[in-house]
């Protein structure tokens, strides 16, 4: 049996009562869905430097040089800051081999954007805050699917995330099992069809670098390269445009199989796609119904026809 990702999630999110009220933020897709194909790793970075819950509500407070400072609200002279530093300090590196973070939003330790801020007199600020815990994660990991939870109620931002989260589940894989430059370029090979889905320009200049690979001395170095220039290209939230460029480049593989018949028929789906008359899971299953049909060695490598587990269905709703 495969081992499942590893995902870190705040704490609040998995249904635990850590929050600053005593309650919780359960998600139902996260726990009823994700968490049949997913390992998660619950952190609440609050309770982890010894608060309870519940407990007094904490804020962002920006200082004058710009340093965004962690106080209570009710008791603006009690700093938790440096705690939550230390905790970070202690906790990130253990979280090398996670394949994904989900957040709670608004969170003044986990918030991942449009935190509020306020200044040193209790003054309200705008919200361009970000939470501490996951500042500092993202700077650590800045190849690191991290999403939040409100985010991820978006079916294009939630399919985003979770295909994410397994091509870096699998690059690690790729790595903990051995790195050789044959088997991070079968690795990239396996993904070019999804990565034209989220950037033609992007997929070509990732080409050109696994192209490199032999001028590279040090192997890991050139992962570590590798991996970052991946996941940001797969940030790119794909389009219903570059979606429909791939289908039809998958068509062109069966021409020489199929009727007229099939050939209009596959072309019509595609177009009722790009047209939002379909969702991409209509034109995805029947060319792997062709597929199966007629077997292409390079097209059965490709992890575009299943970025992710088919039982999450999310190309039911993404476009």
């Amino acid at each position: 049996m495969k081992t499942p990702p590893i995902i870190g999630i705040s704490g609040c999110l998995t249904g635990a009562s850590v929050r600053f009220d005593g309650g919780h933020k359960r998600m139902p897709f996260v726990m009823d869905e994700l968490a049949s194909w997913v390992t998660f790793k619950p952190i609440c970075p609050e309770m982890a430097i010894g608060l309870p819950s519940p407990r007094p509500p904490l804020r962002l407070i920006q200082m004058a040089d710009g340093e965004a400072r962690m106080r209570f609200t009710r008791a603006p002279n009690d700093d938790v800051t440096e705690k939550m530093s230390q905790f970070t300090m202690t906790c990130l590196p253990g979280l090398e081999d996670i394949a994904g973070f989900i957040v709670c939003a608004k969170s003044p330790s986990c918030g991942m954007e449009r935190v509020r801020l306020y200044d040193e007199k209790g003054n309200r600020g705008r919200k361009e805050g970000v939470g501490l815990f996951t500042r500092a994660l993202m700077a650590t990991y800045p190849w690191l699917p991290v999403e939040e939870d409100g985010r991820l109620n978006d079916p294009q931002l939630r399919e985003n995330f979770v295909s994410r989260i397994f091509a870096l589940h699998a690059l690690n894989t790729l790595r903990r099992q051995g790195l050789t430059r044959q088997g991070l370029m079968d690795f990239h090979r396996r993904y070019k069809l999804q990565l034209l889905s989220h950037t033609q320009s992007g997929q070509r200049e990732i080409g050109r670098f696994i192209a490199s690979l032999h001028e590279w001395d040090n192997l890991d170095a050139c992962f570590v390269a590798y991996r970052e220039k991946l996941m940001a290209l797969l940030r790119k939230v794909s389009s219903r445009k570059n979606h429909t460029n791939v289908l039809m480049h998958i068509q062109g593989y069966f021409r020489p199989y199929l009727s007229q018949r099939q050939r209009g028929e596959l072309r019509e789906v595609i177009l009722h796609y790009h047209a939002g008359v379909l969702p991409l899971l209509a034109p995805i299953t029947l060319l792997k119904h062709y597929l199966a049909e007629y077997p292409d060695n390079y097209l059965l490598t490709q992890n575009y026809f299943d970025p992710y587990p088919q039982d999450l269905a999310l190309r039911l709703t993404a476009c």
